[in-house]
């Protein structure tokens, strides 16, 4: 079991971009941390700062009560973890995860290190590695929440928020997902944007206030609309679908006139046709999660792992 002294410090295993920064932020609380990479190189800078660097992992994991892994996925994870020397060091001992994959990895995860005696919670990030130290961070979790309480002081070195998202190990993975969702959906569109924008003479940024702006719209309508989706109540009374599958039409031509690919914001116009054509043409955008789920398979498990 760990000791006193384990229990009060912390092991990073994975130093990317945002691996660096939670050692960093350890660091800069006064934990004692611990740290490995697989390609050696890339701790100097935090051995400097007072963080110890394990030759190998089962070392740094043995140092530590609680191990946060942040790697690239889980298939990496599983390299590291799953080696018999660290699998047997981490007996006892908490990993909490904040790795980004899928529910279903996730899960799978959580089911080996109950069978190993590990105690695992799982985590995501939520913003960028320049934000981790900051109030700025926010962090979500799920697993058993006495293990989330108990190791709550030395997560709480990272600063920012941290939010126990429930017992269901899926849950922070799940939301990861849905959000990130959002973020890149809308990168593409803001891709898409500048590529219209410029076509027409507009640089990146003339166009840039203006793009904030409508960014700065959209989380009033998210949570407005948060409601409706949860209830099928999809009302278009202030901005009915027919009007937006007519926006998307003027944005289609607009781009293929100028050469550009319209595939993503075709798919979207598709969408909206759709549901125009299945009787909802009064309603709002939102109908269209109907549409999209229904391309689930019958007897589909959502919660197993897709390969």
């Amino acid at each position: 079991m760990p000791s006193h002294t384990e229990e009060s410090a912390v092991t990073v295993l994975g130093l990317g971009p945002m691996g660096r920064a939670l050692a960093g932020a350890f660091l800069d609380a006064g934990l004692r941390t611990t740290v490995w990479n697989r390609t050696p190189g890339k701790e100097p800078e935090l051995v400097k700062r007072g963080a110890v660097a394990a030759p190998t992992p089962e070392e740094a994991v043995a140092a530590s009560g609680l191990t946060v892994v942040c790697v690239l996925n889980y298939d990496a994870v599983d390299a590291i973890t799953r080696r018999d020397a660290v699998a047997g060091a981490l007996n006892g001992r908490t990993v909490a995860n904040l790795t980004a994959d899928t529910p279903g990895r996730a899960r799978e995860t959580a089911a080996w290190a109950t069978g190993h005696g590990i105690g695992y919670l799982d985590g995501a990030i939520m913003t960028p590695a320049t934000t981790i130290g900051t109030p700025d961070g926010v962090f979500l979790y799920s697993g058993p929440e006495r293990l989330y309480l108990d190791h709550r002081p030395v997560l709480d070195a990272l600063n920012g928020s941290h939010t126990h998202l429930g017992t269901e190990i899926g849950q922070a993975a799940a939301y990861d997902i849905a959000l990130l969702d959002i973020f890149w959906t809308a990168m593409t569109g803001y891709a898409h944007a500048l590529a219209v924008a410029n076509a027409e003479g507009i640089t990146a940024k003339e166009l840039a206030p203006f793009a904030k702006g409508i960014g700065s719209i959209l989380p009033p309508i998210f949570e407005q609309l948060a409601d409706d989706a949860d209830s099928g109540n999809f009302s278009g009374e202030d901005n009915p679908i027919t009007s937006a599958a007519s926006s998307m039409a003027h944005i289609v031509h607009t781009s293929e006139a100028h050469g550009i690919d319209a595939g993503v914001m075709r798919a979207a116009e598709g969408l909206a046709r759709r549901a125009i054509g299945q009787g909802h043409g009064a309603d709002g955008f939102l109908r269209v999660t109907e549409i999209l789920a229904r391309h689930r398979l019958p007897g589909t498990d959502t919660r197993q792992r897709r390969r």
